[in-house]
């Protein structure tokens, strides 16, 4: 894993530096091609641009920064579908291995791969090993230096982090030498040696940093440092690395100790920043208990709420922790509208939501949502005449829901965006159809954002849904990108983290995280949990967990470090919809089709160090399984 030549990223900077400077100061720049790695550390502005390209790296490869992908991490779980490379989601196909990677393994989620988290890891030491030789004149270039240190150590801990939540016990450099160098004599840390080498790097970094608002937007913070410290020590409590699996085995396991000290540390975490000691966060909207029955119209106003956090643009609101604001003036562009949008519109959809999902979606008043209420014992179809849906509008299953499913989901039926010209016969409303219209005489009028659509059919869903969160309604993807931001750390994680810790921990620290709990269901619009049941709220916290983060890459994590994947990843089938001449409609589960063939394997609990990285060094021991 070698680090990039200095000045391949150093350019912009060096532009800068001259277009900032006087004449005389121009004139006794050295020349473009002076510049060395030396040269870096002699410049506080070029070491500063030099930091720049170890966020430009966090997580992350090419223009796709963390968590904002053309295939999301969600489409390796039980809530979305990839419909172009569903092949390269080995995690959820039970072809995972040293060998077969997919997108564990490639720059499509390099987030999590090993390569790619290395290759950054290896820049941020070469800045820490030679930040402190950069000359100061002021007191103002001390205190940057010192910020900076701080913000290059929670890149390091993000970049471990990732390494650790992925792999577990990793191989851990802090010196700035080239890896491949040495790489013969290097050994996989235990899992505990590696939490604990971030949690230093995270101390360091809340340390070092200012708070929220105090810093230019996008660059660490406290709490940012604090939140990423919240999600390391939830994922050291879980049942994953506490007995659930190679309880003996020190790479993906903790041997000392206890659980119950690690939910402690989880829920001392959180409440750092819930008490405001990292910053001033908290949730956008309402935290106040919703009346018992609401309007349309009072629905939407918490489901824009909600759709809205996912679509700031300038100054963040006071839910945002830390994460990455695209911007077209700056050449920083993302595309989730055509990535993800229907293919009415030209889009190309993929991720589309699955239907055990959909469903798991609560009704507006917070009962749980039953297909078969009006036909119990039938899971698959529900049908409707022209006058049922007119006396019980909630016999359509998109109605009446929580204001989440429609922040977060486009189905059939739901308002979106004007259609493209060639389109406005089809649809002059802008409502998704991915339904069908069975005529009088037979024939079937496939709806414009279907497979079998008049436009772009192999881009249409599989499923019968579409993904409505990270779009911009008022972005045409067909022509322009997306300037919306991803949101890494968001407040609602926190107390969500906060809420799992406590509950985890029970007696007295029971209620407290049905409090924190509550407060992000009541800001969604939907009552107070109330149990004293430890089981019960286990699973209130982990339906919340599923609801408020979904699509977010959070169940990947989620559904591994509480070991129930094998329960929940299983075939994908599709929802078709008809509707007759006569008013009837049909929501159908088509049980006989399999759109994705899902399988799992439990030794897919840890990804496997790729054969490549093996073959380097091949004293290093695989994971378990493979």
């Amino acid at each position: 894993m070698k680090m990039k030549k200095i000045t391949e990223y150093i350019f912009v900077a060096v532009v800068l530096l001259f277009a900032t400077a006087s004449c005389k100061d121009i004139l006794e720049q050295k020349s473009v091609d002076a510049f060395t790695e030396q040269s870096v550390w002699e410049d506080i502005n070029l070491s500063k641009a030099y930091l720049g390209n170890c966020y430009d790296k966090i997580g992350g490869d090419g223009g796709q920064l963390l968590g904002m992908r053309e295939d999301l991490l969600a489409s390796s779980t039980d809530e979305c579908i990839c419909i172009h490379r569903p092949g390269e989601y080995t995690f959820v196909k039970g072809t995972l291995s040293p060998d077969e990677l997919g997108n564990l393994g490639s720059w499509k989620f390099s987030f999590l791969g090993w390569q790619y988290l290395y290759s950054n890891i290896k820049n941020v030491n070469v800045f820490l090993a030679n930040i402190d030789k950069v000359p100061t004149k002021t007191t103002a270039d001390e205190a940057l230096i010192a910020r900076m240190k701080g913000e290059a150590y929670f890149i390091r801990a993000y970049d471990y982090t990732q390494l650790l939540l992925g792999h577990g016990g990793v191989v851990l450099v802090s010196d700035a030498f080239e890896l491949g160098q040495d790489y013969l004599t290097s050994k996989r840390a235990t899992l505990k040696e590696t939490r604990d080498f971030i949690l230093a790097d995270i101390e360091k970094a809340i340390t070092a940093l200012p708070k929220n608002k105090e810093i230019e937007q996008g660059r660490a913070t406290k709490g940012a440092a604090a939140a990423l410290k919240s999600r390391l020590l939830l994922f050291c409590a879980s049942k994953l690395v506490n007995g659930g699996y190679e309880p003996t085995n020190t790479l993906v396991s903790f041997t000392d100790g206890t659980q119950a000290e690690r939910w402690t540390a989880a829920r001392d975490a959180a409440k750092f920043v819930i008490d405001g000691n990292a910053g001033t966060f908290s949730l956008t909207g309402t935290t106040v208990d919703p009346p018992a029955t609401m309007t349309e119209e009072e629905i939407k106003v918490y489901a824009d709420n909600y759709y809205n956090i996912f679509n700031q643009k300038g100054e963040w609101n006071s839910e945002v922790i830390w994460g990455v604001q695209y911007l077209m003036s700056q050449g920083n562009t993302v595309n989730p509208n055509i990535w993800n949008g229907p293919n009415g519109y030209h889009n190309w959809g993929n991720n589309g939501p699955l239907e055990p999902t959909v469903r798991a979606f609560e009704m507006a008043d917070g009962t749980p949502f039953k297909w078969d209420i009006y036909n119990p014992g039938n899971e698959l179809t529900r049908t409707a005449t022209a006058s049922e849906l007119i006396a019980d509008p909630k016999r359509n299953p998109y109605n009446g829901r929580e204001p989440r499913l429609y922040g977060s989901i486009l189905y059939n039926g739901a308002k979106w965006q004007a259609r493209p010209t060639d389109m406005v016969g089809f649809d002059p409303l802008g409502i998704i159809q991915t339904g069908y219209i069975i005529n009088a005489d037979g024939t079937t009028t496939a709806g414009a954002d279907t497979r079998q659509a008049t436009v772009e059919s192999w881009n249409g869903t599989k499923n019968g849904y579409y993904l409505k969160k990270f779009m911009d309604i008022n972005s045409q993807g067909q022509y322009f990108s997306n300037e919306n931001s991803w949101i890494e750390f968001r407040y609602a994680e926190i107390l969500l983290n906060h809420a799992e810790a406590c509950i985890e921990l029970g007696g007295a620290d029971l209620q407290n995280g049905l409090v924190s709990l509550n407060m992000v269901r009541n800001r969604a619009g939907l009552p107070d949990r109330v149990t004293t049941d430890q089981a019960i709220a286990r699973q209130f916290v982990r339906h919340e967990r599923r609801i408020e983060f979904f699509a977010e890459g959070h169940r990947w994590y989620d559904i591994r470090r509480w070991m129930i994947a094998g329960d929940v990843i299983t075939n994908v089938q599709a929802m078709k919809i008809f509707k007759y001449a006569d008013g009837k409609t049909e929501w159908k589960v088509d049980n006989l089709t399999v759109v994705d063939d899902r399988s799992w394997k439990v030794r897919q609990y840890w990804i496997p160090i790729s054969r490549t990285e093996m073959n380097k060094a091949p004293q290093l021991v695989q994971n378990p399984g493979y």
